[in-house]
């Protein structure tokens, strides 16, 4: 019998229906579930990554994908791309015995637990035997990726990590655009730090409820476009967005009662994140198409949206009135003194509270730690003295305990090496793309100093959002904005807002 493309479809959907059950049992175990049920919800998770692999490494699968790519010149377009996409996706889940797969997802839930609990107690000690676990694990999926792919010592084993989340980047890629960053970076915060001239957090800092704080979040995300019908926001130690489907998008933040930043920019990213997941094509989304591009196209929503636009004038021409009415003492603050607060540049200790401008510094701290983790360059052991050196270096800051340094982010305790770079890529594509939205939409700052969020909404949505995977990031990203990705459009806008606020 002829393969044909609805098989493919079929097979597809029942292992996204799957991997929406791992997500929802992950969002719970974030969100919902009492601290006695970590070690069952490690074994329920295990199990479920079984049966995902072993539906994705099922001989029957690899013969249809085969014999489809095999007649790819008769397929339509986008069911060569889909077949592409499966072809990649059969072949990453065979490199990985399915006894490994299911020891990485007890070692991710155990870790997750194991790391915020020393992540509250601020002892690294208790979260190290974890995490060397867990590099030994991925270090062994990396070898064995490389050796399948055919690439023996030809290349870095972080590329095999990185292909995960960032189809096609390599050490070799990103080493030389990182440096350029640095390079761009570093000689900037030294001079506004010698400037001397201040900037006053005292707009963001002080006496702010919680619960104000959330139904000011959800007024936000509303007026962005989030449709709650289809979404929620909740709370969880570290923000986090699950898209389980365009009609069921959980997304998560936490709140200080002593700084606005963290709660109110969380929530912005994740919503960010959480319109990408709304936007995708629901007719695509149990099929090999479905999805976001990569995950650097993913944080470039997040991004543009907490950076680009929540941190600019026009959005708090519109905010600022709304939040003068949660906390009636903010009526003396006016839309500048509150524009520059939130553009405020200060080498700081926690990655998700940094400014825009020392953010990509935080990134390639942990992009080159954790590189050399796979390598065998790093040892988990020496991992805190690595990670505040490295701080003291790029930003003349020493972590006082653990929680402030190493253990501040959940992303090795669940296993996602190769994940960080996509947040200054997300950056750098958040540039482009902002960069083109104004060119395309006519007087967009004054419709933003007007709550017309949705217009953008709608931008991103027509030119991004629906496609899924239909293109590549690359691709994307020319179709978009004419240019292949460089940090010249981020490099524009940080200068000229930077010399704005510091005249520098």
């Amino acid at each position: 019998m002829t393969a044909t493309y609805a098989e493919l479809e079929e097979r597809f959907a029942e292992l996204h229906d799957l991997s929406v059950a791992q997500s929802l049992a992950g969002w719970d175990q974030e969100v919902m579930m009492p601290p006695g049920g970590a070690d069952s919800r490690a074994h329920t998770l295990a199990a479920l990554a079984g049966v995902v692999h072993a539906k994705a490494t099922a001989p029957g699968l690899g013969k249809l994908v085969d014999a489809l790519h095999r007649r790819a010149a008769g397929l339509r377009p986008h069911q060569r791309r889909g077949v592409e996409l499966a072809r990649r996706a059969v072949l990453k889940a065979t490199r990985i015995p399915e006894s490994l797969a299911k020891e990485l997802a007890l070692a991710e839930s155990r870790g997750l637990e194991t790391w915020r609990a020393a992540r509250k107690a601020k002892d690294w000690k208790r979260f190290a035997p974890a995490l060397r676990h867990m590099v030994d694990l991925k270090r062994e999926v990396a070898r064995r990726s490389a050796a399948a792919a055919g690439r023996g010592r030809g290349g870095s084993l972080y590329d095999q990590l990185l292909d995960d989340y960032e189809p096609g980047a390599t050490v070799a890629t990103l080493d030389p655009l990182f440096e350029r960053l640095r390079a761009f970076t570093t000689p900037l915060v030294e001079e506004l730090v010698a400037s001397g001239v201040k900037v006053s957090l005292a707009p963001l800092v002080g006496r702010f409820d919680v619960e104000r704080q959330r139904d000011f979040a959800r007024e936000i995300v509303t007026a962005m476009g989030i449709d709650l019908a289809r979404g929620r926001l909740d709370l969880s130690t570290h923000p986090f967005c699950s898209g389980l489907s365009p009609g069921d998008v959980r997304m998560t933040g936490r709140y200080s009662p002593s700084d606005l930043r963290g709660g109110l920019f969380g929530a912005i990213h994740e919503a960010g994140h959480g319109l990408y997941e709304q936007g995708l094509d629901p007719s695509r989304a149990r099929s090999p198409l479905g999805g976001a591009v990569s995950m650097a196209i993913h944080e470039s929503q997040s991004r543009l949206w907490e950076n680009l636009v929540a941190r600019s004038r026009p959005f708090w021409r519109w905010a600022l009135p709304r939040l003068r009415r949660r906390y009636p003492w903010m009526i003396s603050v006016n839309v500048d003194a509150m524009w520059r607060a939130a553009n405020a540049v200060r080498p700081s200790f926690i990655r998700v509270e940094a400014d825009e401008l020392t953010y990509n510094l935080h990134i390639i701290l942990r992009y080159e730690i954790e590189r050399d983790l796979i390598e065998g360059r790093q040892q988990v052991t020496d991992l805190p003295e690595r990670w505040n050196s490295g701080l003291a270096d790029l930003l003349g800051l020493r972590p006082k305990d653990d929680a402030e340094g190493v253990l501040q982010d959940i992303h090795w305790a669940m296993g996602l090496f190769g994940y960080f770079p996509t947040y200054t890529l997300g950056n750098l594509y958040a540039a482009q793309f902002m960069a083109t939205a104004r060119r395309r939409i006519r007087g967009l700052d004054a419709r933003l100093a007007k709550g017309e969020f949705v217009v953008l909404r709608d931008w991103l949505r027509d030119n991004i959002h629906r496609h899924d995977q239909l293109y590549t990031a690359e691709q994307l990203v020319r179709r978009v904005t004419g240019e292949p990705l460089s940090t010249d459009a981020f490099e524009r806008h940080i200068e000229t807002k930077v010399k704005a606020i510091y005249g520098v």
